[in-house]
Order: structure tokens, then C-alpha cells, then sequence
């Protein structure tokens, strides 16, 4: 066997490599893009009961770690 043939079988091998690592690239991205689907469902169901609960649509200024409130409440 020579050189050439050697390379072209080798190039081959990589080809199907690469093939296969493509089609699991996007098979991942596919699982990606329905996980950012369902994520923005859940986000604007809750949004939407928040909105429902709070009709005054005030959902007023929270922080987290807002130790004031925190004080008040007597949490600290």
C-alpha cells in the first residue's frame, strides 16, 4: 500500500468521523432548542400567575438579599 492510499484511507476514516459528530452536534442542538421552548412556556405561565394574583399589575420592586426587608421582617 502505498503513501497516497494510506493518506485517502485515513482522510476517509476522518470524513465518517466527522459525519458522525455532526449529526450528534445537532441532535443536541435540536434538544437545545426544544429545552428554550418549554423553558419560555414555563416562564410565561408564571408570569402569567403572577399577573393573575396581582391584578393591579404592581408586582412591586424585589430584590434579592434586600436586607432592609429582611430586618422588617425579622429575619435578621
Amino acid at each position: 500500500m502505498n503513501v497516497g492510499k494510506l493518506v485517502g484511507f485515513y482522510q476517509f476514516v476522518w470524513m465518517l468521523e466527522s459525519h458522525g459528530e455532526q449529526r450528534l452536534a445537532w441532535k443536541d442542538a435540536a434538544q437545545a432548542r426544544s429545552a428554550r421552548i418549554r423553558a419560555e412556556a414555563r416562564a410565561a405561565a408564571q408570569l402569567q400567575a403572577m399577573l393573575t394574583a396581582n391584578p393591579s399589575d404592581a408586582l412591586g420592586h424585589a430584590k434579592l438579599d434586600d436586607e432592609e426587608a429582611l430586618r422588617e421582617a425579622g429575619l435578621l
